[in-house]
């Protein structure tokens, strides 16, 4: 048996975790890849931190393609090799003509949970703005999203599986910049990489908007480090890249904002 207590020790989604080291136990025992639902990045954040205590079992997360937000995870002994391509995911195309009537990711989702489905069977929402969206899901869902899936809004919507391979995916737009600042807070760094006054950025991180590494930061003096990635709501995403001491010992940051 896994040391559960310990592993959920400071874990903010102690349920969804719990449910993971329950079938990361499963598969111990039976020598099989089990798979979750799909999670949230904070979930993930925890869980892939959880998992770095263990010997026993690895994981692998997959959510169709690389910059998936929400992923499934595949678990297996450690001697059992794991690849994405065995993660089992499903697509969706909603077709439907949106000019007069345009959806959002809200909409798209509500509707879809209006077919009485839970949050955790769907992955990421692809919306393709006129043309309707298409929507990651787990394999079982999609007959029934096939049959039950037919209006967004006003907009009636023919929803049919197709290949993962036919995801429209669009990079995400990004910027690089450079930055040099007296210390590694917080504050000094997210206000520098998301262009906004540093007494702002204070505001949003007391509001609880700020996360680094997908775990909400409520101090503006917290010390991040390269490879920390920093998340505003309804900003964007920083992620802290290569950190250099000047002469004159300030710290210049290599930034990457995602938008």
């Amino acid at each position: 048996m896994l040391p559960r207590e310990e592993l959920l020790k400071g874990i903010e989604n102690r349920d969804s975790a719990a449910r993971v080291i329950d079938l990361a136990e499963q598969a111990i025992k039976t020598w099989e890849i089990v798979f979750t639902d799909f999670l949230s990045p904070p979930e993930l954040a925890e869980i892939k931190q959880m998992f770095d205590r263990l010997t026993e079992v690895h994981l692998l997360a997959w959510g169709g393609y690389p910059q998936a937000e929400r992923q499934r995870v595949a678990i297996a002994r450690s001697e059992l090799p794991l690849d994405p391509s065995g993660v089992e995911l499903a697509a969706l195309e909603i077709a439907g003509n949106f000019l007069f009537d345009p959806a959002s990711h809200r909409d798209f989702l509500g509707a879809m949970l209006g077919c009485g489905i839970v949050r955790d069977k769907t992955g990421d929402i692809i919306v393709l703005g006129e043309r309707g969206a298409q929507v990651i899901v787990v394999p079982e869902m999609v007959e029934y999203l096939e049959e039950h899936f037919t209006q967004v809004r006003s907009v009636p919507v023919k929803t049919q599986g197709i290949e993962l391979s036919a995801l429209k995916i669009k990079e995400p737009k990004k910027k690089e910049l450079t930055t040099v600042e007296a210390s590694l807070r917080l504050d000094a760094i997210a206000s520098a990489g998301f262009g906004m006054s540093r007494s702002k950025m204070v505001d949003l991180i007391d509001g609880g908007d700020v996360r680094v590494n997908w775990k909400e930061v409520n101090s503006a003096s917290y010390q991040v480090k390269s490879g920390d990635l920093i998340a505003v709501s309804g900003k964007g995403r920083l992620q802290v890249g290569e950190v250099a001491t000047t002469k004159k010992d300030r710290y210049r940051v290599q930034l990457t904002r995602y938008m």
